[in-house]
C-alpha cells in the first residue's frame, strides 16, 4: 500500500467502529472447535458485528479512514465491473476482498477488446484478467475477473481505468449464436460413385447439433463445377441458413469446389488461412447466407479451422482476411495423441 494510505489508519473503541474498515485480521480461537480468521483486513464493520468483536476481547480496533479522492477495494471494484461488462455479461454487486467475477449471461461466444483490456491493465492499482477472445462459454461461466489492488484506492486511477472501459463499450461481451438450417455438398467423384463410403455428412452433422444447428439437406455432386453450382443454387432454394461445401479446395486440376462457389455467386470470398489444420478454408456469403468451403482436413483431426471459426459465423460475423490472417498466432495444432480440444491453446 502506498505511504500516503499509512497515515490513514488509527485506532478507535469498538463501539465506535461501525462503518470503518479494518485494517488487519482478526483471528478467533475457540478451544476444540475453530481457529482461524474471524474478519478479514478490509472488512467494514456492522452494527451486528459489534458483540462478535467485544466475545473476541477486543475493546478497541485499528482501522483506516477513507480520505477524499479515496474508494474503498470494494466499491472501486463494482465501478470497474459496471464498465467492463458488455452486452451477456453479468455479475454480483458483492465483491469478496476488492474482486468481482464477471460470468456470462447465457451460452455464445465471449469477444474480449484485446487492444482495450491492454490500456485498462496500464492504469496504475488496477487489474483485470480474461479467458481468450473468440472462445465458447456456456451460461454462469466465468469469463474474467477484476479488483483494486489496494485495499484503498486513489480515485484518479479507478475513474482512468473505467473511462477506457466505457469508451470501448465494454469490453467483454457474449453474442448469441444463431441456429440455422444448414445444407451440406459433399463433391467428389469417389464418393459420389459410391467407390468409398461418405463420412462428412456423419462428422458435420455432429459438429452442428453442438450449435443446436440442423443438418437438413445433404447433397452429393461429382467433382463437375456446373454440377456443384447447380447443387448450391438448389439449397439455397430451401432457404437455409448456412451452406457448407466439403471437398475439392486444393489446387489440384480435379478440385473445382472453390471455382464452383464463385460461380454460384458467392462474394466477399477469403480463401487459405494461416491455420494448421486447415489451410485450404474458404469463407464468402451469398446474400446474407455464409457459406463456407470445407478441406479434407475436417475428415481426419478432431480440431481444425471449422472448429475455430463456425462459432464466429454463428454469432453473426462477417470475415475478412484480416480476420483470418490474425488467426496465425495460436493457429498451430500440435496433434497430440490425446486430444483436448476446447481446452489446449489451439485457436488462441
Amino acid at each position: 500500500m502506498p505511504d500516503k494510505y499509512k497515515s490513514s489508519a488509527i485506532t478507535i473503541p469498538v463501539d465506535q467502529a461501525v462503518g470503518n474498515i479494518l485494517a488487519h485480521d482478526i483471528t478467533e480461537i475457540r478451544p476444540g472447535q475453530f481457529k482461524g480468521v474471524a474478519f478479514k483486513k478490509g472488512h467494514i464493520v456492522r452494527e451486528e458485528d459489534i458483540s462478535h468483536l467485544r466475545r473476541l476481547g477486543k475493546e478497541r480496533l485499528f482501522v483506516l479512514q477513507i480520505g477524499p479522492g479515496e474508494l474503498h477495494e470494494d466499491d472501486a471494484a463494482i465501478r470497474l465491473a459496471n464498465a467492463l461488462a458488455g452486452p451477456g455479461v453479468v455479475f454480483s454487486n458483492q465483491p469478496s476482498e476488492g474482486k468481482i467475477a464477471l460470468k456470462s449471461a447465457y451460452k455464445g461466444l465471449l469477444k474480449v477488446n484485446v487492444e482495450a483490456l491492454t490500456e485498462f491493465n496500464l492504469i496504475p492499482n488496477v487489474t483485470c484478467s480474461s479467458r481468450h477472445n473468440n472462445v465458447m462459454v456456456g451460461e454462469g461461466d466465468t469469463i474474467a475477473a477484476t479488483r483494486a489492488i489496494p485495499l484503498i484506492i486513489d480515485e484518479t486511477s479507478v475513474n482512468g481505468a473505467v473511462r477506457i472501459a466505457e469508451e470501448a463499450g465494454g469490453i467483454f461481451s457474449v453474442k448469441k449464436l444463431s441456429q440455422p438450417d444448414t445444407g451440406l455438398i459433399v463433391t467428389g467423384n469417389e464418393v459420389y460413385s459410391g467407390r468409398i463410403e461418405d463420412k462428412f455428412a456423419p462428422l458435420i452433422r455432429k459438429k452442428l447439433q453442438f450449435f443446436g444447428c440442423r443438418l437438413r439437406a445433404s447433397l452429393f455432386t461429382p467433382d463437375d463445377r456446373e454440377r456443384i453450382v447447380h447443387a448450391i443454387r438448389s439449397l439455397l432454394k430451401k432457404k437455409l441458413g448456412l451452406i457448407l461445401v466439403s471437398g475439392g479446395m486444393s489446387i489440384d486440376p480435379d478440385d473445382v469446389s472453390r471455382a464452383a462457389i464463385t460461380d454460384a455467386g458467392a462474394e466477399d470470398i477469403v480463401y487459405g488461412t494461416p491455420v494448421l489444420p486447415g489451410a485450404m478454408f474458404l469463407y464468402g456469403h451469398i446474400g446474407d447466407i455464409p457459406i463456407l468451403g470445407l478441406p479434407a482436413c475436417v475428415l481426419f483431426y478432431r480440431a481444425t479451422v471449422l472448429d475455430i471459426l463456425l462459432p464466429r459465423v454463428l454469432a453473426g460475423e462477417l470475415l475478412t482476411r484480416r480476420d483470418l490472417a490474425a488467426l496465425a498466432h495460436g493457429g498451430l495444432c500440435l496433434n497430440c495423441g490425446n486430444c483436448h480440444y476446447p481446452d489446449c491453446p489451439f485457436g488462441k
